[in-house]
C-alpha cells in the first residue's frame, strides 16, 4: 500500500526484463511522467540488487541538474505510491546486497561550448585541466564526504564487495576507484564520481565537488597517477605504498573532516556550516545511543 517494508518489489537482477523484473511497469510510468515534464531521458533498466532500478536523464548545467534531481526524487516516490510501492533513496537499506549510489558526472565547458577536459593529443585524451580537477576532487574527498554522503547509513554502502568505492583514487577503466573516466571523449569527456549517494542534498554535493575540482585547477595541483589494478584485490600494504587513502568510514569521521575544512566552510557559508555540523553531530549522537539488533544477536547469548 505504498508504505515502507522490508519486502522487495521484485527479484530481478541486472538488465532483467518482465516477468522477472516485476517493477517494469512502475519504471516505465516514471519515465513517461518525466518525459511529460520535459526531461530528456537517456536510459532506464533494472540494476543488480532486488528491487533496484537505474534511470538516467540528460546532463544540464549544475543548478538545473540539481533541480532535476530533486524533481526526479519527488516524482519517483509519487509514481511508486500510485502502484502501491514505497520508493527509497536510502543508500544501503538491505544488508548483503548492493546499495544505491548517485554517480555524478562532471565536465566543464568554455564560453564557446568546448569541453575543457578533452585533449586529443594526450595518451588518455584528458587535458591538464581535467587532471588538475581530478586532483582537487581527490584531495578534498574526505572533507566534502559530509555533503556527498550525509547520513549514518551512507557509510554502510562504502564497504568492499558491493561495487561501491572505498578508496580515494581514479582510473579511466577501473570501477573499483572513486573516480572513473567514462570511455566517451570529445564533447562527452567527463569524470564520474562514484562515491556520491542519493541521500545527499544535490546542491550541497555538487557545490562541494565543483569547488574541490576548481581548487585543483586554481592552485595547479600535481597530477595523481591512475590506478589500473582492482583496489579490492590489493593488500593494505600495497595501497599504503601507493599512497591510496580511505574514504571516511563513518558519519563521525566525515563530520570531523568537514569541521576542519576552510574550503567547505567557504562552499556552504559560515552560518550553514555551523548549522550543518550541529545537525549532523546530533544525528551521530542519536545513533551512538541506539542498541542495534546486531549487538543483541552477537553479545546477548554469550556475555
Amino acid at each position: 500500500h505504498g508504505k515502507p517494508t522490508m519486502e522487495f518489489s521484485d527479484l530481478g537482477g541486472y538488465f532483467d526484463l518482465a516477468p522477472i523484473d516485476g517493477s517494469e511497469d512502475v519504471r516505465r510510468d516514471i519515465v513517461l511522467e518525466l518525459q511529460k515534464m520535459g526531461f530528456d531521458m537517456e536510459v532506464s533498466h533494472h540494476e543488480v540488487a532486488f528491487g533496484q532500478h537505474e534511470i538516467n536523464f540528460h546532463f544540464d548545467n549544475a543548478l538545473e541538474a540539481c533541480d532535476n534531481i530533486q524533481t526526479f526524487k519527488v516524482l519517483v516516490k509519487n509514481v511508486a505510491r500510485r502502484h502501491g510501492y514505497h520508493a527509497t533513496f536510502m543508500p544501503k537499506p538491505i544488508q548483503g546486497i548492493n546499495g544505491s549510489g548517485m554517480h555524478s558526472n562532471l565536465s566543464i565547458s568554455d564560453k564557446d561550448g568546448n569541453n575543457v577536459f578533452y585533449d586529443p593529443n594526450t595518451e588518455n585524451q584528458l587535458s591538464e585541466t581535467a587532471l588538475k580537477f581530478i586532483a582537487g576532487v581527490m584531495k578534498h574527498a574526505p572533507e566534502f564526504a559530509l555533503l556527498t554522503n550525509p547520513i549514518v547509513n551512507s557509510y554502510k554502502r562504502l564497504v568492499p564487495g558491493y561495487e561501491a568505492p572505498c578508496y580515494i583514487s581514479w582510473s579511466d577503466a577501473n570501477r573499483s576507484t572513486m573516480i572513473r573516466i567514462p570511455a566517451a571523449r570529445g564533447k562527452s569527456t567527463r569524470i564520474e564520481v562514484r562515491s556520491v549517494d542519493p541521500s545527499a542534498n544535490p546542491y550541497f554535493a555538487m557545490a562541494g565537488l565543483l569547488r574541490s575540482g576548481l581548487d585543483g585547477i586554481t592552485n595547479n595541483f600535481d597530477h595523481i597517477t591512475p590506478v589500473k589494478k582492482n583496489l579490492f584485490k590489493m593488500s593494505d600494504a600495497e595501497r599504503k605504498r601507493l599512497g591510496i587513502k580511505n574514504l571516511p568510514e563513518s558519519l563521525h569521521e566525515a563530520i570531523e573532516n568537514f569541521s576542519n575544512s576552510a574550503l567547505m566552510k567557504e562552499v556552504v557559508g559560515e552560518e550553514l556550516f555551523s548549522k550543518l555540523l550541529e545537525a549532523k553531530q546530533r544525528e551521530w549522537d542519536e545513533y551512538k545511543m541506539r542498541i542495534t539488533a546486531w549487538e543483541l544477536d552477537k553479545y546477548l547469548p554469550i556475555i
